[in-house]
C-alpha cells in the first residue's frame, strides 16, 4: 500500500462548508504554554481548488516537514495573515485573553474578509465575521491546519532570534517552554525581558523559598 501523503478528510471539511461560507479562513496559535515569548497565531484562507501534500497538524509533522510545508502554504494559500501579542499584553491580560487577541490581529491582518473563521480550540475571539470553535480543529480541517504550521514555524523562528539575543536560556532547544534546562537557567541567570512574569512566581518563589 503506497503511504498516504494527501489527507483528504482535511480538505473536505473546509469543502462542506465553503457551500455555505464561500470563504473560510482557519485560524490557530501557538505559544501559549511557554514561559518566555510572545504567543503567536495565523490566519489562512485556502480555495477548493488547493490541496497540499503533508498538510495535517502541526504537532504531528516533524520540523523539517513544517519549514517546507511553510513555504508551500505561503505560496498557495489565496490569503494568509501572522500575528502576536506581545509578552507585556500576557502579562497585563493573562495567556488566554491575549492568545483572542492575536487570533483577532491574525483575521483581521487578512487582505479580504472570510465568511466563516475556523477558531482551533473552543474558544472565538471577538470577530466582525462569523466564528465557529473547532475542537482538535488543526486535525480536522486544512485551512486550520495550514494556520497551525504557520504559526508555529513563524514562532520557532522568532525563538531563535531570542536565542541569538538573549544567550544562555537554551531558546533554540526549548523554545521557552518549561523544561528541566529552561527552569534550571532561570533560577541561575533570573528573568529576562522576554520572560512571562506572571507564569514565573511559582518557579522563582520555589527557588527562594529554597
Amino acid at each position: 500500500m503506497p503511504r498516504v501523503t494527501l489527507h483528504k478528510e482535511l480538505f473536505d471539511f473546509d469543502k462542506e462548508l465553503r457551500k455555505e461560507y464561500p470563504v473560510i479562513c482557519g485560524v490557530d496559535e501557538a505559544g501559549r504554554g511557554p514561559l518566555a515569548g510572545d504567543v503567536f497565531a495565523a490566519a489562512v484562507i485556502l480555495d477548493d481548488e488547493t490541496l497540499i501534500e503533508y498538510l495535517n497538524d502541526s504537532k504531528k509533522i516533524s520540523e523539517t516537514r513544517r519549514e517546507k510545508l511553510y513555504d508551500e502554504i505561503v505560496d498557495k494559500a489565496k490569503d494568509y495573515c501572522v500575528a502576536t501579542a506581545s509578552v507585556e499584553e500576557i502579562d497585563s491580560i493573562n495567556i488566554l485573553n491575549a492568545t483572542m487577541l492575536a487570533m483577532k490581529r491574525a483575521v483581521e491582518g487578512l487582505g479580504s474578509s472570510p465568511d466563516m473563521a475556523l477558531i482551533d480550540g473552543n474558544r472565538c475571539p471577538e470577530l466582525e465575521c462569523e466564528s465557529q470553535s473547532v475542537v482538535k480543529g488543526d486535525a480536522k480541517s486544512a485551512s486550520i491546519a495550514a494556520a497551525s504550521i504557520l504559526a508555529k514555524v513563524s514562532r520557532d523562528r522568532y525563538m531563535l532570534k531570542l536565542a541569538e539575543e538573549y544567550p544562555g536560556y537554551g531558546f533554540e532547544q526549548h523554545k521557552g517552554y518549561g523544561t528541566k534546562l529552561h527552569c534550571d537557567k532561570l533560577k541561575e541567570l533570573g528573568a529576562s525581558a522576554v520572560h512571562r512574569k506572571s507564569f514565573l512566581k511559582k518557579i522563582l518563589a520555589d527557588d527562594n523559598n529554597g
